[in-house]
Parts: C-alpha cells; structure tokens; sequence
C-alpha cells in the first residue's frame, strides 16, 4: 500500500469518527442546551449534559490528534523518499570528489535509509558562481576557489552572511600553494616568480576573469613583488610582463594544465601545486617548483541556503559539508594534492609536500571585498594590465 492510499484511508477513518463523535452529539447538544435556551428553561441535566459532551469531544480531538500524528511519525521514519543534492564546485576538485561522494552516499544510507543522488558540476571557479548557481543551476553545496565567489551569492542572495562561521575552519575545506611546472631540465633556468617576467619565457595561465586558480596565481604575483619591499606601481609592471609572456589565457586551472602537459604548449605553468601533483600521478613527467614565498590558497565550502531551503535538502547538505571535514576525506583530498586542513592528516600526510618558508594569506592584501573592488572588479587592475598587453 502506499502512502497516498495510506492517507485516503485515514480520512475515511477520522471523517467516520467525526459523524460518530461530533454530530451525532451536536445534535443531542441541540436538544439539551440549545433548545432550552430558546424557551427560556434551564435545568441540571441539561448542564450536566453539556458538560458531559464538551469533555466527550475534547477526548476525540485528543485521540484523534495522537493518531494523525503517530500515522505522520510512522510514515516518516518506515518512508523515505530518495533524494538529490546538486554539488557545484571548480574544475580540479573533481578527481577527489569522485571518491568522496560514494563514501557519504553509502554512509547517509545506511544511517538515514535514504538514497542520495549528486547532480555535480566542475568548471572554473568564477565561471560556477555566475553560469551553474545564480543562471540556474540551483546548487545545493558549493566548493568554490576562493571566498570572493561566495561572497557574489551572498550579495545575490543566495547564501546568508556569515556563511564561513557555519563550517570548521572558517569553512575552508581544502588548501594548496602555487607552483610552477618547468619542463624537463629546465632550460629557461626557472627559480623565482621573478624569472616569470625574463623576455623568451612562455607562460602558461588561466584567466583571471573566469578561474580561482588564476585569481590566486595574480595575487601570488602581486604579494611577491609587494610583500618583499616593492610597491604597487613595481607591482603592476611586474605582473604586466609576466601577462605579455602568457598570450593564451584558458578558462580554468584543469584547461590550463592540459594545454601545458597534453598539447605541449609554454615553457612554463602556474597552477596549484596540486595539479602538478596529480599530473605526476597520472604519468606526467613533470618537474616544478613551489617557490618559497607563497600564498595560501584557502578554498571555501558553503551551503546554499536559498536553494536548499527551496529543495528541502538542508539536514543532507549540512551533513554533506560535515563529512568533508572527516579524516576520511581529508586523506581523499591528500592523496590528490590538496593539503589538508585537518592537522592530524596533514602531520600524517607532510612529507607529500614542499616545505615552505614564507606564506601569506589573501587577507594579508586586505579583505576581500577590498581585494575584489581593487583587483578584479570591472576596470579595475587585472582590466587594465590585460588591456595594455592585448
């Protein structure tokens, strides 16, 4: 039987409750009370009557209240309806993720006896934010590149302010550095984020305009001219000659990193040093370099409270941004180049990575909506320096 005879059946049953119950002694009402009233004669049983009744009705609401709600109850906890999250996040996070997403769907099922499904999408961080969640795709979860990308769904009302004190962490759920691929040998003699600039040096980048990775690879540029006594004016040249050696700009970090390693194009990649990592487990050979000053790339996690409130998925998408947190996870993240943010996995997983020196955060360079309005906004910085190189 399912749920919706089940229903019909309960309200043929309450509906014959109420003719036996509540009509048949508004009638006798009538006849005790009502009657009486009109001519003006009032006597003690009639009173008793009409008490004898309303504690008789107050009863059967009682009764019949418990029973709807014990049908509710039952039909909650013997019923579950499969459901679906729509999982938005950015290009390179999507080797993990295919095997992170199994582990939760097995672990919500056996503990919640529901079937979770993921619609998941991976492009370029600025790319999601725009296209997959406010042009429609009604994310449920978003792991983006950088904060600036929540930040636009908050400002378009998706996601509520203070979304980064709803998760560990500051909801920063993975992390990584820059790095620069070189190819074999190293014949342009590549060792700093100052030899980028050298006349003859082909670089391989995404676009700012559309990927985090980019984003974070601009920022790098700028904090290593600014954060080791130069000025913003060195800073914008600096970055401008770096560009002009960069004539193709790709849409994402994953684009960019097959345009170097498949197609065999630049002498040189700036990417995460995750996806160098990852292509050196894919078969690459690949050298690179994590300079030793370096930024740490801080990527975000949120729920998107618009939508999930729309789609009733709220408690899954909750529960979903937890289990990223687990060591479990952390170790899926690890074992594809992300650093972890778990302390115990990352002491677990160090000698995977570089040891760096120096590392700055973006909020070093201010906050980040100061870092938006100055950098990346329209007509901004990054507008002009690619409008001068163009």
């Amino acid at each position: 039987m399912n749920q919706w005879q089940s229903t019909r059946q309960l309200r043929r049953y309450l509906t014959e409750l109420a003719g036996a119950y509540i009509v048949k002694p508004w009638q006798s009402i009538r006849q005790w009370y009502i009657q009486p009233i009109r001519s003006y004669r009032y006597s003690l049983w009639s009173v008793v009557s009409l008490i004898l009744v309303g504690v008789s009705f107050s009863i059967l609401i009682a009764a019949c209240s418990s029973r709807n709600i014990n049908n509710t109850e039952n039909a909650g906890t013997t019923s579950q309806r499969d459901a679906t999250l729509t999982f938005v996040s950015y290009s390179v996070t999507s080797a993990a993720y295919q095997q992170i997403i199994p582990k939760f769907t097995e672990q919500w099922k056996k503990e919640h006896n529901q079937n979770v499904t993921f619609n998941q999408s991976y492009d370029a961080s600025g790319s999601q934010t725009l296209a997959a969640v406010i042009e429609g795709k009604e994310a449920d979860v978003v792991h983006l590149s950088l904060a600036l990308d929540i930040n636009k769904l908050v400002e378009a009302g998706y996601i509520q302010p203070g979304w980064e004190k709803e998760a560990p962490n500051n909801a920063i759920v993975t992390k990584s550095l820059d790095a620069i691929a070189i190819r074999q040998g190293n014949p342009k003699n590549i060792k700093t984020w100052a030899d980028l600039a050298q006349d003859g040096v082909k670089v391989v980048t995404a676009n700012p305009k559309t990927s985090g990775a980019a984003r974070w690879n601009f920022l790098n540029l700028w904090g290593s001219v600014t954060r080791t006594g130069g000025n913003e004016n060195q800073a914008v040249d600096f970055i401008s000659k770096v560009y002009k050696n960069a004539p193709l700009l790709p849409k994402n970090a994953r684009n960019a990193s097959d345009l170097f390693f498949k197609d065999g194009q630049g002498d040189v990649l700036l990417n995460y040093e995750k996806e160098m990592i990852l292509s050196a487990q894919d078969g690459d050979k690949i050298s690179y370099i994590v300079p030793d000053l370096n930024i740490s790339i801080d990527n975000p996690v949120a729920v998107v409270d618009k939508n999930v409130d729309k789609h009733g998925t709220r408690l899954i998408a909750e529960a979903f941004i937890k289990f990223l947190y687990t060591p479990d996870s952390q170790r899926e993240f690890a074992k594809l180049g992300f650093r972890p943010v778990d302390q115990m996995i990352a002491k677990e997983t160090e000698n995977n990575f570089s040891q760096i020196k120096t590392v700055f955060k973006a909020e070093d360079l201010g906050e980040w909506d100061e870092i938006q309005q100055k950098f990346f906004d329209e007509g901004a910085v990054v507008d002009k320096i690619m409008a001068k190189e163009s």
